[in-house]
This record gives C-alpha cells, structure tokens and sequence, in this order.
C-alpha cells in the first residue's frame, strides 16, 4: 500500500475498515471527524454512533460477507 492510500477492508459479518488518508461526510457535504486515521464504519445499520461501528452487529447477528456479490 501506497503512504497516502486509502485502503477499505470489509470484515466478514462486521464494519468496513478504512485506513489512510480519507474525508468523511454527511450526505450535506458536512465534514464528520473520525479522529484518526483508521475507523470502522458500520454495515448493519444498528450502531448507535453511526457512521462508526459499536460492535453492536455481533448482538444481532448481521451476516455479511467479504467478497463483491452480484
């Protein structure tokens, strides 16, 4: 991986990874302050501090793979 990459890694049944240089955002274009350089952001849709991951898919059991699917 490159210095200034971006790297997201999608964790089987768990949060998307994101390690580098990266911007977050709302849909308004508001900026979002992940406050370091890699974060989790959640993929089940439960996370009570979303955008980011709180483990909370480990309780309800979201199933989601690692690979592209369609």
């Amino acid at each position: 991986m490159e210095p200034d990459q971006t790297r997201i890694v999608p964790y089987e049944d768990g949060p998307l990874i994101v390690r580098g240089d990266f911007v977050l955002e709302t849909p308004d274009g508001e900026r979002i302050d992940p406050g370091r350089r890699t974060v989790a952001l959640c993929r089940c849709g439960k996370s009570a501090v979303k955008p980011f991951c709180d483990g909370t898919h480990k309780a309800i059991g979201f199933k989601a793979g690692t690979q592209r699917e369609g």
